[in-house]
């Protein structure tokens, strides 16, 4: 398939879980499409972008590891991303990624994933969870932000500013992962 045709798939993906899934499942069987997935997820300002950062995030949930060959280019641009239709399954996978990198079974993200790399996790976490994006994004970015202050000394205060800040205004989702987040601060 080429990225063309691609292109003219994603036109019948919608936000349905199986028409996500079904798209999904021709990335899992084809891998060599997630190149042209990525592709079309960071033409940012094309609307049928948001439809490839669905999908991609579909087949990252069910095999992170076809990801890893395009780390770089996934990583150089996911700051770009600014639809929030688009913003939260980006900040879902980083969420995949940190999860599997601090995990405590062995697996290929540890040895792909390096500190430039969550670096820039850390600053699109930061950006995601202080710009006006909805709850989801914001609450995969806290979790991304928990982990990666392990590793990064300067997240956990600065994430707990962040969190105590933004509390009072936040809606009812956003306080209940804040609160659980901030729980695990001290």
């Amino acid at each position: 398939m080429t990225k063309e045709a691609l292109y003219d798939s994603l036109n019948y993906v919608n936000h349905s879980r199986e028409k996500r899934s079904e798209m999904a499942q021709l990335i899992l069987q084809n891998p060599n499409l997630v190149r042209p997935l990525l592709q079309i997820a960071f033409d940012v300002d094309d609307p049928i972008s948001n439809r490839a950062c669905w999908v991609m995030e579909f087949t990252a949930k069910e095999h992170l590891d076809y990801l890893l060959p395009h780390i770089n280019m996934f990583i150089k641009n996911i700051h770009r991303v600014h639809q929030d239709s688009a913003v939260r399954p980006i900040a879902k996978i980083c969420e995949f990624l940190t999860l599997a990198y601090f995990s405590k079974t062995s697996n290929p993200v540890q040895q792909t994933l390096n500190t430039s790399h969550l670096e820039k996790i850390a600053s699109s976490c930061f950006d995601w969870l202080i710009g006006d994006h909805k709850v989801a994004a914001q609450a995969y970015s806290m979790t991304c932000l928990l982990l990666l202050g392990r590793k990064f000394d300067w997240i956990n205060p600065e994430l707990k500013m962040v969190l105590e800040q933004n509390y009072p205004s936040g809606s009812a989702a956003y306080k209940a992962r804040a609160r659980h987040t901030l729980a695990k601060l001290k």
